[in-house]
């Protein structure tokens, strides 16, 4: 007998009983349900819910991997100087960097999975449904978009919060209006606002080393552009690129951001309309900004003029711009649904990001709050699409010659449709 077998045997033998839908979620994890259904017409699909989100975690593996890998290169970096002949396998893909960074992501993401699915599993046994799966992304997101120096028992709350008010008051997993990610880093950034300042990232912990703590805050390329030290920037644009650069774990390489978003895409997992309208939308507000440096209208002692004066296309690879747009912005829940509305949707955030961007130097990173503030605009945009067509429609149907003339040169009735 198979373990698939036995655990068919097991979940048979606690169906009814209080922890079944504990059970059955670690069931259908592993194998696809054996009940099908037995009446009506279905079209059966070879994925489900589990599997679409398994597909995004594939999609954010390697950017998880690399941050770990970048984690230790910053710290060492940091602490010896920045190699001036930079080797890929001597400097980066070494086995300190990925130890170091591998002991201080680690625990943030059991966190980040022990609270979150814990409250999940709470839930479904107190109200007697299924473990919903819509956390398993949710969980991965949460170690790879928050400064990695959060405090463990600062991010279980951030957790909490975000899954029970961002997510189970609305009804679980497919109900939320709001990412649940983002809920988290919201709650993080207006709680604990000078951890999630988006201008400095932490290297390492504070470990004692000859008696002098081995802390070390590093400035990111966006605190650069907040304090208008653009110039001082120590990186190169490849740098920028492929993500040898400080920042959280899973932002900083736009290279494997753009791959995850390619898979996603070809996998019909996330909607191309949404990333493409939004870098669209980033490049017109990084554009504006430009055109306005360049008009002499704002000063060049203005605290808004580094970034500003940034140029327009660079703003996508820095920050959490990319990240964002692919695997937050294309969100099936919070986002828009319609192929129209989709467009406005990621074209807004793309422009937001950027304008909150420019006008808030205290925290440049506004990428989160742009997603946020469309979330709540999704089904509006929605509506008026729907709206807009059904209008379109109507008015079609009534210019519409619904019976034409008859052979014998007799007019028929006209319908008028209200």
């Amino acid at each position: 007998m198979g373990l698939k077998d036995k655990l068919h045997q097991l979940k048979v033998k606690y169906q009814g009983k209080k922890m079944a839908p504990a059970f059955n979620a670690l069931h259908t994890f592993l194998y696809t349900p054996n009940e099908t259904t037995h009446s009506g017409s279905h079209i059966r699909g070879a994925d489900d819910l589990k599997r679409t989100m398994n597909t995004v975690i594939l999609a954010l593996l390697p950017c998880l991997i690399f941050g770990m890998f970048n984690t230790g290169y910053q710290h060492n970096s940091a602490i010896n100087g920045f190699p001036a002949d930079f080797s890929l396998m001597e400097h980066f893909l070494t086995w300190d960097n990925f130890w170091l960074g591998l002991i201080t992501v680690l625990p943030l993401l059991i966190v980040s999975y022990g609270v979150g699915l814990g409250i999940e599993f709470l839930f479904a046994v107190k109200k007697g449904h299924e473990v919903e799966e819509g956390y398993l992304v949710t969980g991965m997101l949460v170690p790879l978009i928050v400064p990695i120096d959060t405090p463990l028992w600062m991010l279980a709350i951030a957790v909490a919060f975000g899954v029970i008010i961002g997510k189970e008051v609305f009804g679980g997993t497919g109900m939320n209006i709001l990412n649940p990610a983002l809920t988290i880093r919201a709650f993080l950034f207006f709680a604990y606002p000078t951890w999630m300042s988006g201008d400095k990232v932490w290297v390492h912990g504070a470990v004692e080393r000859a008696g002098t703590p081995d802390a070390i805050s590093g400035e990111t390329i966006l605190g650069f552009l907040a304090q208008s030290r653009a110039e001082e920037i120590p990186w190169s644009i490849s740098d920028w690129f492929y993500g040898f650069v400080p920042g959280s774990v899973g932002e900083t390489s736009t290279f494997l951001i753009i791959l995850g978003g390619l898979f996603l895409v070809f996998s019909k997992i996330a909607s191309w309309r949404i990333m493409l309208s939004a870098v669209l939308g980033a490049l017109v507000m990084g554009l504006i900004f430009n055109l306005v440096v360049s008009s002499g209208i704002l000063p060049e002692y203005s605290k808004f003029h580094s970034l500003m004066a940034f140029d327009f296309w660079k703003h996508l690879l820095v920050g959490g711009l990319a990240f964002g747009i692919v695997f937050m912005a294309t969100d099936p829940v919070t986002g828009a649904q319609t192929n129209r509305g989709k467009w406005i949707y990621g074209f807004f955030i793309g422009f937001l990001s950027i304008l909150i961007r420019g006008f808030n130097p205290g925290y440049p990173e506004g990428v989160f709050l742009a997603i946020l503030l469309m979330n709540v605009f999704a089904p509006t945009i929605d509506h008026y699409v729907v709206k807009g067509n059904i209008k379109r429609r109507m008015k079609r149907l009534k210019s519409a010659n619904i019976f034409p003339k008859s052979t014998e040169g007799v007019d028929t009735l006209k319908t008028e449709t209200a």
